[in-house]
């Protein structure tokens, strides 16, 4: 870094507070000052037995069953393949039933409890919000109506906000700085702004935060790590500053973040399904995870000096031929920085009962397959590192469970190709019908009782965690009202579950290429996510779905030649108007008055303050930059 450049530093950014942070070695235990002793609740062990035992219980019985169904004429390597691809898939399905079904107990029957427990201190907290070649004015004005709500609310914390640019276009690091200078002029008293553009972004986000704190992160005993998109009301973030007080053991407390500005078809059904499921899948999963839970990479408050001192990300090897790759930066990062972090003996809480957590959700279809591929490549470059040294078995199963939700596509994608060949009896198959005999004369007959059973269990465990979630609504404190009432919701409710079976198998397709193309070493670009959304010729939403077109229009060939079964129609018709639903996944919503609160939630039909205030916020900073560039093109 030149002279001039530690100058425009300096005056942007406060003294220095250096912070030791060691990198840490995943092949041997660790061996630094650890924390203090964990207590977890008692309980903790039922929570996990309530959540784990009907899960695996259930893939037994299934397991036995398909195993006596498919050893009618004798048991082949090839069916005992496809029993235990089912039995994969099915464990995973009914983990989240079962981890849903515990949430709702817990939100019926539990009394609320505090979620701060212990005398409450002052802490020194760093918001730390990341940008990568953000739109400014979205950006600076999430942080304006975050800081004012923490000034409107009475605190024992003092709150600093610092920007944190990994920008490499010029002309928006410039539009950066100057919605920088108009935030601190505005910025309430006692909360100081501050402003460093990274010269090289060297390891992305995790290097990003790894300059601050090992340059500032001395100053402040936590930082809340925030995301581009992310917003949190006052009540959120000082909650999270008084749960870490609180508790001297936690090293990392999450929240449950909300989705929200939501306007397309896509968004609004991902927005709808977090808000009226999630709860009970996030109040089950907070029960049985406890002082091992995860971390998804934002809304979260970290102890400083536990994350310097044990949660270093070295670089890994990765890749089919592990000792010939070169090390390179672990990508889902927060994963192992919770793993990290529990290993040296810090717990690692998720409270999802803490309100006013937000983030935003990618607009389009094509846009979330382009994120999931990003997420895809980093949850299975964990399948690698599940064997560190010294991970909580939790942690491990962290890992692994990351890994799967990708994992499971391929598998469900190789039964749907069984079933379309075999599957539509001995006399009548694709195989029989292209090559003059059956390999496996011994597939158990699938009639009109046995289709209907695989596909009503299939969609109904799938469909159950949706049936509890809405289920447990009036316990999570939100009002049918800010649904849109009674006949709006029933509606959403319909729209969502249709659209969820339509948009499945396009999802599957798509995760078994994200899966091939990491398998095959294939390097996703990082780029900053499309928050708004994209409107897509038909030329590239072709080329984008081809694959999934083209397997749908196969699949009707077949049933037209009687050779397919007809129970995978619903299926068959997904892939095959992928193109059509990917456009349709773009159609805003909120531009015609019949349709703005369809799949309405709260943040859209009765928007909290914060949500309003952010709004307002971005309009008035895109008309504040609007200006001023044309001053200066003058």
């Amino acid at each position: 870094m030149d002279s001039v450049e530690q100058t425009h530093v300096a005056a942007l950014m406060p003294p220095q507070s250096p912070l030791a942070r060691p990198i840490q070695a995943l092949d041997r235990p660790y061996s630094g000052a650890s924390a203090p002793r964990v207590s977890g609740e008692k309980r903790t062990v039922w929570w996990r037995a309530l959540a784990f035992v009907p899960a695996v219980s259930l893939t037994v019985a299934i397991a036995a069953a398909l195993t006596d169904w498919f050893a009618m004429d004798g048991f082949s390597l090839f069916e005992g393949a496809i029993v235990a691809l089912i039995v994969f898939t099915f464990f995973w399905i009914s983990l989240s039933l079962s981890t849903s079904l515990l949430g709702v107990f817990s939100l019926i029957w539990s009394r609320p409890k505090k979620q701060v427990q212990g005398p409450v201190q002052p802490l020194d907290v760093a918001l730390l919000m990341p940008v990568y070649n953000e739109v400014p004015a979205d950006v600076f004005g999430n942080a304006a109506a975050m800081l004012t709500a923490l000034n409107a609310r009475k605190t024992t914390h003092h709150y600093a906000l610092f920007i944190l640019s990994d920008t490499r276009c010029d002309t928006t690091a410039e539009l950066e700085l100057r919605a920088f200078h108009a935030l601190r002029a505005s910025a309430p008293a006692g909360i100081n702004v501050y402003y460093r553009r990274r010269a090289d972004n060297i390891d992305r986000k995790v290097g990003n935060l790894a300059d601050w704190v090992e340059r500032w992160g001395g100053a402040f005993e936590a930082m809340l790590v925030l995301d581009a998109d992310s917003l949190m009301s006052g009540d959120a973030i000082d909650e999270l500053s008084d749960a870490l007080s609180a508790d001297p053991c936690a090293g990392l407390i999450q929240s449950f973040p909300t989705l929200f500005g939501a306007r397309s078809v896509f968004a609004r059904m991902q927005q709808f399904s977090n808000r009226v499921y999630g709860a009970a899948l996030a109040e089950g999963l907070a029960k049985w995870t406890d002082r091992e839970g995860n971390y998804w990479g934002h809304n979260a408050i970290i102890r400083s000096t536990a994350f310097a001192a044990c949660a270093g990300l070295p670089k890994v090897r990765a890749g089919l031929s592990r000792r010939k790759s070169p090390a390179r930066l672990i990508l889902s990062h927060d994963f192992i920085e919770a793993g990290l972090l529990r290993r040296a003996g810090w717990s690692v809480r998720f409270l999802p009962q803490i309100k006013g957590s937000y983030e935003e959700v990618p607009a389009t279809l094509i846009d979330y397959v382009l994120r999931d591929r990003r997420w895809c490549q980093g949850n299975l470059q964990h399948l690698g590192l599940v064997h560190s040294r010294g991970f909580h078995a939790v942690s491990r199963f962290h890992l692994i469970s990351g890994a799967m939700g990708y994992l499971m596509s391929p598998a469900w994608f190789v039964l749907l190709i069984v079933w379309a060949l075999v599957g539509n009896g001995e006399d009548t198959n694709v195989v029989r019908y292209f090559a003059g005999f059956n390999p496996q004369v011994s597939w158990p007959t699938m009639s009109v009782g046995n289709s209907f059973a695989i596909l009503g269990a299939m969609y109904g465990m799938l469909l159950a965690p949706k049936i509890l979630g809405a289920f447990a609504i009036p316990r999570t404190g939100m009002a049918i009202r800010d649904l849109g009432g009674h006949f709006q919701f029933l509606t959403s409710l319909t729209t969502e579950i249709a659209l969820s079976i339509a948009y499945a198998p396009i999802l599957m397709i798509q995760q078994s290429i994200a899966v091939m193309r990491t398998t095959l070493g294939w390097r996703e670009t990082w780029v900053p996510q499309n928050r708004r959304g994209g409107t897509y010729s038909f030329l590239t939403m072709l080329k984008f779905h081809i694959v999934e077109t083209a397997i749908g229009i196969l699949l009707i060939a077949g049933m037209s030649q009687g050779i397919v079964t007809l129970w995978l129609i619903p299926i068959a018709l997904s892939l095959a108007f992928a193109v059509p639903l990917s456009a349709l996944s773009g159609v805003k919503l909120d531009s015609r008055r019949w349709s703005a609160n369809q799949l309405g939630t709260p943040e859209i039909i009765n928007a909290p303050s914060i949500i309003k205030d952010a709004m307002a916020e971005r309009k008035r900073f895109a008309s504040y930059l609007d200006s001023t560039d044309k001053v200066a093109a003058e």
